[in-house]
């Protein structure tokens, strides 16, 4: 597949607005939305993962997203099938002459697609993951290390990460496996960025408002329909330690005080990524999170259109 639209990218932390603003960059480019968010992928969960599908209508009109609810929950989405559903999706956009733009926050799969990532086609391995899950997160990691070569610990920052990576090296030592081949991009990117305690405030102040309005009673729901607690605790943050708290292992503020700082350390290893993804030769435009929406709106048309004039 070659590219044939230059696609724009807008990243940024978690709680910095870059999707109201990507979809407001869209709507006046004749574009459609392609998530690059984990967890987004998966049904019923959306006011944890954030989805906000409500800012997806700008003056009446719909903005079409792609990569959103497409599989259920319970299933181990990987990097791999984001790279195939993402150039599925990118082919169809192009195809309707439409303007592509990327919004996320999960660094691995910006990276993934725009960088052409070689991926292994590999299986999940139910009998592997319930053997090393047992193991602490210095274990996973002294295993992973006599696997392979690690150049960035930062990318394995959590338990799943670790696990999956595993997986995969096993499984290429054992099996004769297929690789991913896509081109790379035209691509430009767009970061949207607060200081740091202004990042703080709007993820404490976001999380409050979501656990006053409907985030608890979506995982209850989730529980309900037998999505199991395991499953839910594997998906990480809100739905890991609200499902904690429903199964009576916190109580309500260690629930919340809990998730708050895993949300500030999450926050803070997705700004350790993107400047990581600066070392590894991209260059990120940021543009500063308190800027009126409609400046930052016109700063990213001119630089995507390459007559911005600093």
């Amino acid at each position: 597949m070659s590219a044939k639209v230059k696609l724009l990218s807008i990243l940024g932390a978690t709680a910095t607005g870059k999707t109201m603003i990507a979809v407001a960059v869209a709507g006046e480019l004749n574009g459609e939305i392609l998530s690059a968010d984990s967890r987004q992928v998966y049904k019923n969960m959306n006011i944890g993962t954030g989805k906000d599908l409500d800012n997806y209508l700008v003056n009446g009109n719909r903005i079409p997203y792609h990569l959103i609810d497409i599989v259920d929950v319970g299933y181990k989405y990987n990097v791999f099938e984001y790279q195939r559903d993402f150039y599925k999706a990118y082919n169809d956009i192009c195809g309707r002459n439409r303007q592509p733009v990327l919004c996320g926050g999960s660094g691995m799969y910006i990276e993934a697609v725009i960088n052409a990532y070689n991926m292994p086609e590999t299986p999940v391995n139910h009998i592997l993951r319930a053997d090393i899950e047992k193991k602490s997160d210095a274990e996973l990691m002294n295993l992973l290390s006599s696997l392979k070569n690690l150049h960035n610990k930062t990318d394995y920052d959590t338990r799943k990460r670790m696990i999956r990576a595993i997986e995969i090296e096993i499984f290429k030592k054992e099996n004769d496996i297929q690789y991913s081949n896509y081109e790379r991009f035209d691509n430009i990117y767009f970061g949207i960025i607060f200081d740091t305690d202004t990042r703080r405030k709007r993820i404490t102040e976001r999380l409050d408002y979501r656990l006053k309005n409907g985030m608890i009673e979506e995982v209850k729901q989730l529980l309900q329909n037998n999505i199991s607690a395991d499953d839910l605790i594997y998906y990480g943050l809100e739905y890991k330690f609200i499902t904690l708290y429903l199964i009576g292992r916190l109580r309500y503020d260690e629930m919340r005080q809990q998730l708050n700082i895993a949300i500030h350390q999450f926050a803070k290893r997705q700004m350790t990524w993107f400047r990581g993804m600066e070392r590894r030769g991209a260059k990120i435009n940021w543009i500063d999170g308190h800027l009126p929406d409609d400046e930052k709106i016109k700063l990213i048309k001119r630089i995507f259109f390459n007559d911005f004039e600093p």
